[in-house]
């Protein structure tokens, strides 16, 4: 049996923060990091914090997304080296979504391009 990736295994509220501090630093808010954490998985303010307090892993906090959003699949571009519309693994292009979209915001794009509008 294959090891799972240990990213999966990664609490969400762990990487949450890394999230923010790397859009506070490109001058970009926690309330943008958390518009596109619920354009993508559908979870939004209360439901959010409930997943961070509970200390679910990026597995489960994906497996019991509200509502992945289907134009996901227009999310392309390399992050961390790797072209996300190629990642073979569905959980692991979900983390590797979200982690592009972070970037575009980092990156200085604009929400509506972000957000695939």
């Amino acid at each position: 049996m294959e090891k799972k990736p240990r990213i999966f295994t990664t609490p969400f509220a762990s990487v949450y923060p890394l999230y923010i501090q790397k859009a506070a630093r490109k001058g970009r808010t926690k309330e943008e990091v958390d518009e596109i954490i619920h354009w993508l998985t559908g979870y939004g303010g209360e439901q959010l914090q409930l997943a961070i307090d509970a200390g679910i892993d990026l597995e489960t906090f994906f497996a019991q997304a509200p509502q992945m959003n289907p134009n996901a699949v227009l999310i392309e571009g390399v992050v961390c080296g790797v072209r996300v519309e190629d990642v073979a693994d569905p959980l692991m292009q979900k983390i590797r979504y979200l982690d592009k979209l972070i970037d575009e915001l980092a990156k200085g794009k604009k929400m509506a391009s972000i957000l695939r509008r």
